[in-house]
């Protein structure tokens, strides 16, 4: 493979182009449901010897080589890829980040080998509370140099779009700064980022014992400035033991609700704090982790129809033995995605590691897992009108892999099988 090429898009410069002879074309076809449940998180929508037909920024096209021979000839087109013993499929989505952060914790490793918990080592003075001080400490210029470099490496592997939160300043001023670093990345960088607001992801270290206080400076100074200046469109609250109580939690997104932002709401990380059953009840659009959530809060999940967006990445930084139980949700009906949970105690810029982690340690199958990093993962982040699968009208964001079928991506793990990403309709990054 050559050295990676990553592209800033000018629209001015996208051209038609089409992919064609697709071994295995995977275009998560909206008729087996959005999002997808249960048995339909199998149907992937594979088409063999395929082929897809890109203009401008949007398919035109998705079919069999023989469909594709009848409306067009390759000559007209000024770039075609072959995608000869290849996969293509949609650009990976990330619905669960925090890629605005300044320092990082390798440190940590050894402690967590020593025997301490995520907990013991927050208490110690690392965790949350150690970025945060560096967070505070960057100005918003070197946020958004570290946040280019984290999405260019996203983007190699496969990434188009992203969700990622603030929750690293915990100050007015520093989570103000961290949201305006995400709307600068979105604006430059070719990867999508949606915007979350995460105020609420520890309690800062000068309202230590005063919980409530700090979430009033959240409801009376931070959202009225986040609604103000557009800067968030999904409020997100660490809901844990020790952290942010159930009250707690439903008071700060009942406020982010009135101020127009959806609720998304980490829960039962750590232990079960009966979270599963407030994100239904909040009608959350998304719930993060759910490692320990108790089954009638599941069943909850189902009946609302709540995305399950499960970290196989964090339990495996943390190295523990048990992960969410993914299998139980999808026979409960239970919308699934995966993301990576990006942050500097779980750092992975690879979805096809998320990929692999899922099948490997929460048994879902390689079909199963693309719906969820795709399609689904589109629908916990409300793109999935636009993104999440190859259909005719969606924007192309596209991923050419170097294996033959989806079962080879997740089997073949530790590496990088991108040989091609297009977002937008255009080439931006090329390993071939």
């Amino acid at each position: 493979m050559s050295a990676p090429s990553v592209k800033v898009v000018d629209q001015k410069e996208l051209s038609d182009l089409a992919i064609i002879n697709i071994n295995e074309l995977v275009t998560m076809d909206s008729k087996y449901g959005i999002p997808r449940i249960g048995s339909q998180m199998n149907q992937i929508g594979i088409i063999k010897n395929g082929a897809v037909v890109v203009r401008d920024d949007t398919i035109v096209f998705a079919g069999t080589m023989d469909e594709f021979d009848l409306q067009y000839s390759i000559s007209e087109f000024p770039i075609v890829i072959s995608g000869e013993k290849k996969l293509l499929s949609p650009g990976f989505v990330d619905p669960h980040t925090h890629i605005i952060f300044d320092g990082t914790r390798e440190n940590e490793l050894q402690m967590k080998l020593s025997g301490m918990s995520y907990i013991d080592i927050l208490n110690a003075g690392g965790g949350i509370l150690k970025t945060v001080k560096a967070t505070r400490a960057a100005p918003i210029s070197k946020l958004v140099e570290n946040g280019h470099d984290i999405l260019d490496h996203m983007l190699e592997y496969g990434t188009t779009t992203i969700e990622t939160k603030s929750g690293y300043g915990l100050t007015v001023e520093d989570e103000i700064k961290s949201l305006k670093t995400i709307k600068i990345l979105d604006k430059e960088h070719p990867v999508d980022v949606v915007s979350t607001f995460l105020g609420a992801h520890a309690v800062p270290p000068e309202y230590a014992g005063n919980t409530d206080a700090y979430i009033d400076l959240i409801i009376s100074d931070m959202l009225p400035i986040i609604k103000e200046q557009n800067l968030a469109q999904f409020c997100d609250v660490f809901c844990e033991k020790g952290i942010f109580s159930i009250d707690q939690t439903r008071k700060i997104l009942l406020a982010a609700k009135e101020y127009g932002m959806e609720p998304q709401i980490h829960i039962d990380e750590i232990v079960d704090t009966n979270g599963a059953q407030l994100a239904a009840e909040l009608n959350a659009i998304q719930t993060g982790h759910l490692l320990k959530s108790n089954e009638p809060g599941l069943h909850a999940l189902a009946e609302k129809q709540v995305v399950a967006t499960l970290l196989p990445g964090t339990p495996f930084c943390l190295m523990l033995s048990k992960y969410a139980k993914a299998r139980m949700m999808i026979d409960m009906g239970i919308p699934i995605a995966i993301a990576t949970d990006l942050n500097p105690n779980c750092w992975t810029e690879s979805m096809q590691m998320i990929l692999s982690l899922s099948c490997y340690k929460m048994n879902m199958t390689p079909a199963e897992v693309l719906t969820a990093s795709t399609l689904n993962s589109a629908y916990a982040i409300r793109r999935h009108n636009d993104i999440g699968s190859i259909e005719v009208g969606k924007q192309a964001d596209l991923v050419l892999f170097g294996v033959p079928t989806h079962e080879f991506l997740p089997y073949q793990f530790g590496v990088n099988h991108v040989l091609k990403v297009i977002k937008k309709g255009e080439i931006v990054v090329d390993f071939e």
